[in-house]
């Protein structure tokens, strides 16, 4: 199985085969000095990536790091190998609470000490966890809005800035043969999340550790995307799920929510005949809202060379701008986690690419560290019962808030 970093952005997302690197990294006769490390990756879809990855490993003087690219339930194996001592030195992850708050990973907040503020503060939100900083960002995937600029104009459509104006937008937009709005063939829950929460100035968890939209305007905003569903504006069954832009490409619908991994190919197949745009704000109170993500690069505290292990990754994640921006932009289509880097990237520069890197840093929000998976599936199946069905938000969401307040309440008392 091989898994894309905007699984990242989706909700929902035993130790299974071993993949190393093997002998053969790349390295020339002078390197490998030092302490031998461990650094765990995902298996990315993108081809060049592992080669980069054993590329800057291969740099690095200080210690032999060889690289193991993993197939499989990746979460699940690093869960699992990080209570042994065979586990990496260095991983790809999160890292999740459960890690932080076992005692399984190290402090890295001494790495970011003078550049804190020029990472993307939403992505480095998540890594954060009683005042420490426990993971460092590699690159930021995020959803966007995508819309056709001629059928939009052919309609006297203008780009929705709210979600009413969504809504109202999408029903003009549908004809018979193309839809309004693409969210996703199950109409929008699995991918949406607390994005329209947030749109409505509501957060899933308060910054004290409470939940965050225990308010009447979750309720009218969820409410508008069932006027969606109901109104038959939605695209729904299309032949791919919203990760893929090709119902936009093809004129099944008029605006598409996706990644910016499709830019690209959007960008290739209908030149300048596409905007992009953040989710409406919803209501007086509300905001435009983007959803991000980051993998951060951990280290293991049954690493046998610790300060080595934050060395080099200080040294990758930190130092060396230069790989950052070729892992973000050489093998697809990221934003760097540094602010000044996704400003003067060229690829990000102009066009919908600089307005997507705007909404990023404006608007973007990440899924907080204490939003526990019992939360995500309780809040997730009700916002489809809600959108499908038609069932009361009001409802629907006072039984969330029971739930997610009681898991908020069991992880705070951890220690």
């Amino acid at each position: 199985m091989t898994i894309s970093r905007r699984a990242l952005l989706a909700a929902g997302a035993g130790a299974g085969l071993l993949t190393a690197c093997g002998s053969n990294t790349g390295r020339g006769d002078d390197a490998g000095a030092g302490p031998k490390l461990s650094q765990w990756y995902h298996q990315y879809g993108e081809t060049g990536t592992e080669q980069a990855v054993q590329r800057y490993a291969a740099a690095y003087r200080r210690a032999d790091v060889s690289v193991q690219w993993r197939p499989g339930n990746y979460d699940q194996q690093t869960a699992a190998a990080l209570l042994t001592g065979s586990g990496p030195d260095v991983f790809e992850g999160g890292p999740t609470l459960d890690q932080i708050q076992g005692g399984q990973v190290v402090d890295l907040t001494g790495l970011v000490e003078g550049v804190k503020d020029d990472f993307n503060p939403a992505v480095l939100t998540t890594k954060t966890y009683d005042g420490r900083i426990w993971g460092i960002p590699q690159v930021i995937d995020m959803q966007l809005l995508y819309y056709r600029k001629s059928l939009l104009s052919d309609a006297g459509v203008e780009p929705p800035a709210t979600l009413d104006a969504l809504v109202d937008a999408a029903g003009r937009l549908t004809t018979k043969k193309t839809k309004g709005l693409f969210l996703g063939n199950d109409g929008g829950a699995g991918v949406l999340g607390g994005t329209p929460l947030y749109a409505a100035g509501l957060q899933l968890v308060t910054d004290d550790g409470k939940v965050g939209f225990d308010d009447p305007a979750a309720a009218r905003a969820l409410a508008k995307l069932h006027q969606l569903y109901a109104a038959e504006s939605l695209l729904l069954g299309a032949p791919a799920d919203w990760s893929d832009p090709s119902a936009f490409l093809q004129g099944l619908t008029a605006m598409q929510w996706s990644g910016l991994w499709a830019l690209p190919q959007v960008q290739k197949e209908l030149g300048d005949d596409f905007g992009v745009l953040p989710f409406p704000r919803d209501g007086s109170g509300g905001a435009p809202s983007v959803p991000v993500g980051a993998y951060g690069a951990a280290v293991s505290a049954r690493s046998r060379h610790q300060g080595t292990a934050k060395d080099f990754v200080k040294w990758l994640w930190v130092e060396r701008t230069d790989y950052q921006q070729d892992f973000a932009l050489s093998y697809g289509f990221h934003i760097p986690a540094r602010i000044s880097l996704a400003r003067k990237a060229d690829k990000l520069r102009t066009g919908a690419a600089a307005e997507a890197v705007r909404f990023a840093t404006e608007h973007g929000y990440a899924q907080p560290l204490l939003w526990t998976p019992a939360a995500q599936t309780a809040y997730q199946d009700a916002l489809s019962r809600i959108i499908k069905n038609g069932a009361d938000p009001e409802s629907e969401l006072r039984t969330v808030v029971r739930k997610a307040s009681a898991e908020l309440d069991r992880v705070k008392r951890k220690p």
